[in-house]
């Protein structure tokens, strides 16, 4: 017979540690606890297997589970000497969630439950304490009441606002024990006014309310949004604990608290914790009451009222379950603990949250005391972490609200003033103004915008739309697809609900959680220190895939060395283009009518072109150096708006009407599937020829300065091997006949981005003519799927809401579709040219997930934004390790 509840209690429990699957993170650390000998109120735990029937069958149970769980009450009250529903000495008993990895606060807790208007005099009987027992009743009817019976919770606290009001007292603890059971029929007839029925009085009823609704909060929206955020599957379920209740508000020498066994922003090697006496759990995160320090830290005010100056026994008691627990899991610990009438007990043990440099901290500490070695520091630390070390952040200090929310797409901090336009933005930030460019969404044409502004915000767009891609390519702050904005050009304002910004305002953008804020926030500079660099040399020592980096100028190209980068993946050229000297003669190129005119423009370009290769070249000092010919449509470096229609008319000599007729000539219906990429090349090869020229050019100057260049020059958007194999001739002859001219030989690649699954499929005909693949896996995941990535955030969170998919593909790999082509074609690249390099330069490349599937590939490196650079370090190191 299947067995679904597991007891724990009494020093000896039937669960452990490592059936953390079966019995969630809580119920295996709780029994892990009780088997090593720590007080550990007893109960039992409802496996996740409950869960998972609980929810394929429509809230019923599978057989036998009734049993179960009576027999398990029956243990619990031998063990306590009090029975479940007794008038004269009841058992009391929370009912707590608990999934395999831990998910703070997402899912519902009922404390207290058994109580009713019988059982109330046996607590009081039982504890002397009638002001303790009636303060427990109250709280467990609105904990039940909102969580079991959906009944709204400012519905009670206007009950006990009103009740205090009426007391005269500003506290909850202030209220007496005849204004507590006013508050509890209070709360009964809010409880019969809303649902129409009384509160339930029959303890059986209660608990298996309590049960249903903790296995229905798997599925509620916070629990929901968390697994999607952080990627935890929605088929693991949660199991409930249902505990003996311990009370931390019996009195003064009754306390509850949460602790860690380090600390958890820093890392320093200190218990780190707050406690309220008299209180129960709720107490310490509700704000209510000001929680007082565990230990006699000197430097804190209320150092004479802490834990180990108030209770020292107890306090050194917990010191020694602490120490205990971190060396036996030999991991920092979360521990939540419970005083009731001077005994202490210990209600749950979890590895605990931490920031990313406490991470660090803790697992190079942790080496060093030789609790763990290199190897599993490197697992300790979570990748995506990473980023927020290496950009500002809102000081933590500040309480702020934020007014608006969008998509985390490009992590850090920045104040500025409101903009709506690149040319408001450049002329702001010249005159020494901080700016925020707020926009519906970007395209290529706001690169310099986005260059002068502190932050990005659109009110559409995903996690790889062009303004997240740009901006984490460039280090700013973006917040993407902030859908509450409504962004009006023409009156220069945005709205959210009944509040209108201007151009001008002060808002403060937090990329790393995609908050937006009303006014200037200070922010706090990263600093990384001996413990960071000394764990990433532990990371490069284990890692088999090369790191490099997506740049588009030195700056960024320097930023990519800082952090690592081992070389650039990609260098988009078109993003050189939209620079404010340049596009004039961009656009004159475009405009020209035959191709004499169209070199003769391209002649204006080149120069400027060289300087920039010359440039990413210096930075990168001997390093490989992809650079990708022009990739996008004509069009987008044309005028959008009239002013500048006819601004650029009377640049460029020609009538307003020649510019209106351009756009329309080129205009297309799906650019992304148009005359773009090589398609353009093979039309107006003159184009590359300058680019190819201006790359060896800088080559040559590169080399003749004493730097081992390594140019790699990417042909985009290839899915024929004809046009690889045309265009590379026309590469090779220019390029040799750069060499030639300057008599210096500087060996350069020639290749081309997978991004079409044509590409992909027939990939042994393109590498016969190829030197290198690198995976577009952002254009790749659109064709394949047919999916707009600037267009797809309207739908791809119902998708992923509902089941119809894991996660957003454009930011983790799809492995089954977009990495079998990835596979296939590596596959038969290598077969055909054994020595083809074969990299990655979509944003996947800084995805830990995605970096796992290259990894497992075989290929040659990814590349990613700058700083994501220690992000792919380390998830190629974790990946390399399994």
């Amino acid at each position: 017979m299947a067995k679904y509840v597991y007891h724990f209690g009494g020093g000896k429990a039937e669960g452990k540690a490592e059936m953390r699957n079966l019995l969630g993170g809580k119920g295996a650390n709780i029994a892990e606890m009780t088997n090593l000998g720590i007080p550990v109120p007893p109960g039992f735990t409802i496996s996740t297997e409950v869960c998972t029937y609980f929810m394929e069958h429509d809230g019923a149970y599978p057989g036998g589970l009734e049993d179960e769980v009576k027999s398990n009450l029956r243990k619990i009250e031998k063990i306590m000497g009090s029975r479940f529903g007794d008038r004269d000495n009841p058992l009391l008993v929370s009912v707590r969630s608990g999934a395999r990895l831990s998910m703070p606060g997402m899912m519902d807790t009922v404390l207290n439950l058994g109580l009713n208007d019988n059982t109330i005099d046996g607590l009081i009987t039982r504890t002397d304490n009638p002001r303790f027992a009636y303060d427990s009743y109250r709280r467990f009817i609105h904990m039940y009441a909102s969580v079991v019976m959906d009944v709204e919770h400012h519905l009670f606290e206007e009950q006990i606002q009103a009740r205090k009001e009426k007391a005269g007292v500003k506290l909850d603890n202030e209220l007496s024990i005849d204004d507590l059971k006013k508050l509890i029929a209070d709360y009964k007839e809010v409880v019969k006014r809303e649902k129409g029925a009384p509160f339930p009085e029959d303890p059986e009823e209660q608990l298996w309310g309590a049960i249903g609704a903790v296995f229905r909060s798997w599925n509620g929206n916070r629990a929901v949004v968390y697994r999607r955020i952080h990627n935890i599957p929605n088929h693991w379920g949660t199991a409930v604990n249902v505990q003996c209740m311990v009370f931390g508000n019996m009195g003064d020498n009754s306390a509850t608290g949460v602790a860690f066994t380090r600390d958890p922003a820093t890392g320093e090697p200190r218990f780190f914790g707050e406690f309220l006496p008299n209180a129960q759990g709720e107490d310490v995160v509700a704000g209510i009451r000001t929680p007082l320090p565990i230990d006699k830290d000197d430097t804190n005010p209320l150092a004479d009222q802490s834990l180990e100056a108030t209770m020292p026994e107890i306090y050194r008691e917990l010191e020694g379950i602490y120490k205990n627990l971190e060396k036996h899991y030999r991991e920092m610990q979360d521990i939540e603990f419970t005083i009731q009438d001077g005994k202490l007990w210990m209600l749950q043990t979890r590895s605990g949250k931490r920031t990313a440099r406490a991470a660090i901290r803790i697992a190079v500490d942790m080496v060093r005391e030789g609790l763990i070695d290199k190897k599993e520091a490197i697992r300790r630390v979570e990748p995506d972490q990473l980023e927020t070390l290496l950009h500002p952040m809102i000081d933590p200090a500040i309480n702020a609200k934020p007014f608006a929310k969008g998509l985390p797409a490009s992590p850090g901090a920045a104040s500025g003033n409101v903009t709506f336009s690149v040319e408001d933005a450049v002329r702001r930030v010249s005159g020494g103004e901080k700016v925020v460019l707020v926009r519906l969404e970007t395209s290529p044409e706001d690169v310099e915008g986005m260059k002068a502004a502190e932050a990005i915000v659109t009110a559409r767009g995903g996690m790889t739309s062009h303004a997240a891609v740009v901006a984490r390519g460039m280090g700013k702050c973006c917040v993407a697809g902030c859908s509450a904005i409504r962004v009006n050009y023409e009156k220069q304002t945005f709205e959210v609900d009944d509040k209108t910004f201007r151009a001008g305002d002060a808002i403060t953008v937090d990329g790393s959680t995609g908050s937006v804020y009303e006014g200037s926030l200070p922010t706090v500079d990263p600093v990384l220190d001996d413990d960071y660099h000394e764990f990433m040399s532990w990371a490069d020592e284990q890692r088999r895939l090369r790191v490099r980096a997506n740049a588009d100028t030195p700056e960024d190209a320097a930023t990519a060395v800082k952090f690592g980068a081992e070389g650039i993946g990609l260098a988009r050229t078109e993003h050189m283009f939209f620079k404010e000297d340049r596009i004039p003669v961009v656009r004159e190129m475009i405009m020209a009518k035959t191709r004499d005119e169209r070199v003769e423009a391209l002649k204006k370009i080149q120069p400027m072109q060289r300087e920039d290769f010359l440039g990413v070249f210096r930075a990168m000092d001997g390093r490989p150096v992809t650079i990708r010919l022009l990739d996008p449509p004509l069009h987008e470096f044309l005028p959008k708006d009239e002013d500048e229609i006819r601004g650029t008319a009377k640049d460029l000599g020609r009538s307003v009407d020649d510019v209106r007729a351009a756009i329309s000539a080129l205009h297309e219906f799906n650019p992304m599937l148009g005359h773009r990429g090589c398609r353009l090349g093979i039309t107006y090869p003159e184009i590359y020829e300058v680019q190819v020229e201006a790359i060896l050019e800088a080559a040559v100057i590169a080399k003749r300065e004493g730097i081992d260049v390594q140019p790699e020059i990417m042909v985009p958007l290839v899915g024929i091997k004809q046009e690889l194999e045309q265009l590379r001739e026309m590469i090779k002859r220019v390029g040799d006949g750069v060499l030639e001219r300057e008599g210096v030989d500087v060996p350069y690649l020639i290749g081309t981005m997978i991004e079409v699954p044509r590409a992909a499929v027939v990939a042994d005909q393109i590498a016969e003519v190829a030197d290198f693949f690198s995976f577009g896996t952002n254009d790749l995941t659109q064709m394949t799927y047919g999916f707009s990535r600037d267009d797809s955030g309207k739908f791809l969170n119902d998708y992923v809401s509902k089941g119809v998919m894991p996660r957003d593909p454009f930011e983790s790999l799809d492995w089954d579709g977009v990495g079998g082509l990835v596979s296939i074609a590596r596959a038969k690249g290598r077969e055909t040219n054994p020595k083809l390099k074969v990299g990655v330069c979509g944003e996947h490349g800084g995805d830990p997930k995605s970096i796992e599937f290259f990894n497992r590939e075989g290929l040659d490196y990814v590349s990613c934004s700058p700083y994501r650079v220690p992000v792919a370090r380390l998830a190629a190191a974790q990946a390399s390790l399994g």
